[in-house]
Formats: C-alpha cells, sequence, structure tokens
C-alpha cells in the first residue's frame, strides 16, 4: 500500500467507525469507536500536512466501500488490518518523523483495539 492509498483508508477508517459507532448496541463499544473517530482525523492531518512539507500536495485519494456493524471481532478485524497497513507503510518511509505521527495512529488503532476485547 503507498502513502496516499493509506491516507484514503484511515479516512475511510473515520467514516465506517462511525457507522459501527451508530449500530452497535454495546455502550462501550458505542464509546470507543466514538473516541476513535474523534481523534483519528487531527492524525491524519498532522501526518500529511508533514508529508506535504516535504513531497508536495498528496493526489490521488481512492473511495473505500462501507461495512454495516455484524459484532465486535468484524470491528477488531477491521482494525487489525488498518494497523497492518499502517505498519506497511511505516517501514516504507525513511522520515523518522512521519514514522512517529504513523506510531501516533498506530496508538489509537491499538488502544481502540483494547477497549474494545476487554472493556464491556
Amino acid at each position: 500500500m503507498d502513502f496516499v492509498k493509506l491516507i484514503s483508508y484511515l479516512f475511510h477508517s473515520r467514516t465506517q467507525a462511525h457507522i459501527f459507532h451508530l449500530q452497535t448496541q454495546s455502550y462501550a463499544e458505542h464509546m470507543a469507536l466514538n473516541v476513535y473517530y474523534d481523534g483519528i482525523v487531527p492524525l491524519i492531518d498532522g501526518i500529511v500536512e508533514a508529508y506535504q512539507g516535504k513531497y508536495g500536495i498528496v493526489k490521488g485519494y481512492s473511495n473505500f466501500n462501507l461495512m454495516e456493524y455484524n459484532n465486535t471481532q468484524q470491528v477488531v478485524a477491521y482494525l487489525e488490518a488498518l494497523c497492518k497497513a499502517v505498519y506497511d507503510v511505516y517501514q516504507s518511509i525513511e522520515d523518522t518523523n512521519i514514522q512517529n505521527l504513523l506510531d501516533g495512529i498506530t496508538d489509537l488503532i491499538k488502544s481502540t483495539i483494547y477497549k474494545l476485547q476487554n472493556l464491556r
């Protein structure tokens, strides 16, 4: 996955998490997803602005299909796939400042996974 596709995926994750948030019947899951979708956009802005400061304006954004909520395991699997995509791009980037910003995104994803799996 390249940088712009990851950013598109991260933007998608904000909307997808909001849909999961609205469809879950678990209060703990509802709140964990709220923290995620409120927190991801400022992190995306920060990384894109830092990247553009060095490499120029990012173009070529894409869309992903949205899913209906099925269960907690589905949401965790979605976030784990997202985390893997972040890691794959992390490995392809040599700028430590951008890697650090990706670490912040990974922190938010992992924290959300923890809450979904352990808080009821």
